[in-house]
């Protein structure tokens, strides 16, 4: 799998996403996809966990979900990461259109 499929993928009703994180930037936001990852700045240093926390928190925010319904399944110390958002309630739109197989 490349590009989009990689990225953004159902698992049933949950979305799994393949992030590439850019910690200490001045704003929270999805920039789009990033090869083979959707690319995200996080407005938190990588210190203590306060990059990872603030991460699952805009995430939340972004699918319209409780910050429990938000999961790092991967990449607790890198960049690279995975996450399952839980029945997203909506998608964002710089993900563009995500089909769900469903």
């Amino acid at each position: 799998m490349t590009g989009r499929a990689a990225a953004v993928a159902w698992d049933g009703p949950d979305l799994v996403l393949r992030l590439h994180v850019q910690p200490r930037a001045r704003r929270d936001e999805i920039l789009g996809l990033h090869g083979d990852c959707v690319k995200i700045r996080i407005n938190a240093p990588p210190v203590d966990g306060l990059a990872n926390a603030r991460l699952v928190a805009y995430l939340a925010e972004c699918f319209g979900v409780g910050k429990s319904r938000v999961t790092l399944l991967r990449g607790h110390g890198t960049r690279v990461k995975m996450a399952r958002i839980l029945s997203p309630a909506r998608v964002p739109p710089e993900l563009g259109p995500v089909s769900c197989d469903q």
